[in-house]
């Protein structure tokens, strides 16, 4: 069953956490902002909803990055239930679809847990301020191989956050697998 994340809560401020990426390196999630604002979006390898955007949000971190913002991707998914969304299994997604981002593995969940990450995959845009302006769908394609002519959500959001530090007050949700907890036991 799809999963739906809340609507933008404007201006919201994020903690911050220190993650290990698929490179080995560990960073902190917030430093890998731009001088014009921040994309972080929870993914993982095994969401039919990530596989069928997985190369648009390729494209759009690369674009983004030309407008000064940054991008990383966050895995947060159990992989004892989930083997699929492994840290080794993250390695091999992230260089098969060419990530030229972070993709970090948040293991024990307290980031996705803190910002109230709801699906994979879930979009957070923040201004260079750090202050959440979007949390919306990619595309209007959703999970569907995208026309041509698809309205890029995230990409005119953040471009006018970018330029204003403000993002659009009409925001569609994004849609994708739930997150799958680890057992509150």
């Amino acid at each position: 069953m799809a999963a739906i994340p809340p609507v933008c809560e404007f201006g919201w401020k994020p903690v911050d956490a220190r993650l290990v990426g698929v490179d080995g390196q560990t960073r902190s999630v917030l430093d890998q902002a731009g001088p014009n604002g921040l994309v972080v979006v929870f993914i993982c390898n095994h969401c039919p909803y990530v596989k069928a955007v997985i190369d648009r949000i390729v494209r759009e971190a690369a674009e983004l990055k030309a407008l000064g913002i940054g991008f990383v991707a966050v895995s947060s998914n159990d992989a004892r239930s989930h083997p699929e969304d492994s840290f080794d299994n993250m390695k091999a997604f992230a260089q098969a679809h060419g990530f030229t981002f972070p993709y970090l593995y948040d293991e024990d969940q307290t980031l996705a847990r803190s910002w109230n990450a709801a699906c994979t995959p879930d979009f957070f845009g923040f201004n260079a301020d750090l202050e959440l302006q979007y949390r919306g769908r990619l595309d209007s394609a959703h999970k569907t191989a995208g026309a041509v002519d698809a309205r890029r959500d995230l990409f005119e959001a953040m471009k006018q956050i970018a330029e204003t530090g403000k993002g659009p007050r009409e925001q569609v949700a994004s849609m994708g697998c739930s997150i799958k907890w680890k057992d509150a036991a």
